[in-house]
């Protein structure tokens, strides 16, 4: 079964113009990302159909050849793209028609709605306008709204690509205590720079590491009872991150499961883990300070402690070497390139003889 992305014209493939008609030559120009999103959507399998309003297009005010020259150069340039369009639909009518072929009314998806091999769980609609959304929604499928200064919307085209083409391992967890007010989201499958805000600068660095290091997009916000001391924010942000990477795996299909070893300067820091959905933490290793920066470095162990038991994961920590700050980095460090290579996807497969993880 294929999944279909119908389209939008105007605003969505190419730019709208104030009068809104795209009538002559010089007035065709494409809206920024849409060829490399669509060719990352032709690999994924999506094939393409353009579903447009043209008011009282063949009318005197909006003659076909109009029309036609500006259109058929966009489908050439999009061809010679590699990017072929299964169909364009054009519904003519003018708005107070209230004709049921112009969206966001579905009539001219009527061949399309008996067509047993479209996977529609898959198919979504992109759109500039409220309608497009509204036509989505009629269909049944996901609508996504581009973000235009005329008509507001919430997405780009690298963001809908992503979403569609790669269906994002996401998780966005909130844990509110009396003593902690941790949030962690995630995306396993998009790199972006890590955002941290704890309140303690040292440990903020240390998470950093996972997320840039791990390569996967990070976002961790944290209020604590630091007054009191820093346990509870870092024991709880371990048990917040722990949560959310378990959530975001799911069933874990098609992860590469296991580990690292990682050298900085003298200290040498190994993981070894395992997404094996049974907690057990093993530490191998000792620190001369009481502290690095404003972390107390018997919180390392008792932080992976927490995040093993939140996320199902079996893991084993050594370092060894005579700087601590280094210690305590390459733990980490080690740690986000053993996470890294473990939730890459590699397949669809199970990496399980058991049938579960």
């Amino acid at each position: 079964m294929k999944p279909i992305l119908f389209i939008d014209r105007d605003g969505t493939l190419i730019e709208e113009p104030a009068d809104f008609q795209i009538d002559r030559y010089e007035k065709l120009r494409f809206v920024r990302g849409v060829i490399p999103a669509m060719l990352k959507l032709r690999d994924a399998g999506y094939e393409f159909v353009i579903v447009t309003n043209q008011d009282g297009l063949g009318s005197e005010a909006y003659p076909q050849a109009s029309f036609d020259g500006p259109n058929d150069l966009m489908l050439q340039v999009f061809e010679s793209q590699g990017i072929v369009f299964r169909e364009v639909l054009v519904d003519r009518s003018w708005p107070q028609d209230n004709a049921p072929t112009r969206k966001p009314g579905i009539g001219l998806m009527l061949p399309y709605l008996q067509d047993r091999t479209i996977d529609w769980a898959r198919s979504a609609m992109v759109g500039d306008r409220i309608t497009d959304i509204q036509f989505a929604e009629n269909l049944r499928i996901r609508g996504f709204q581009l973000r235009t200064e005329q008509f507001g919307g919430e997405w780009d085209w690298a963001g809908i690509a992503h979403e569609l083409a790669d269906a994002p391992r996401r998780a966005v967890v909130q844990r509110n205590t009396k003593e902690t007010k941790i949030r962690v989201e995630l995306d396993l499958d998009r790199v972006a720079e890590p955002r941290t805000a704890t309140g303690l600068p040292f440990f903020d660095h240390m998470l950093e590491q996972i997320g840039k290091h791990g390569g996967f997009a990070l976002d961790i916000r944290a209020e604590g009872d630091l007054h009191i001391d820093e346990h509870h924010t870092i024991e709880d942000t371990g048990l917040a991150l722990g949560q959310a990477l378990r959530e975001a795996l799911g069933d874990k299909r098609g992860i590469g499961r296991y580990g690292f070893t990682l050298p900085m300067d003298e200290t040498l820091a190994s993981a070894a883990l395992d997404f094996s959905g049974r907690p057990y933490f093993v530490f191998n290793g000792e620190f001369r300070r009481e502290r690095v920066g404003d972390m107390p470095t018997e919180l390392v162990p008792h932080f992976f402690r927490s995040l093993c038991d939140a996320a199902g994961l079996n893991l084993h920590l050594t370092v060894q070497g005579d700087n601590d700050h280094h210690k305590v980095e390459g733990c980490f460090k080690a740690f986000a390139r053993a996470l890294g290579q473990a939730i890459r996807r590699q397949g669809t497969a199970l990496p399980s003889t058991k049938g579960a993880l």
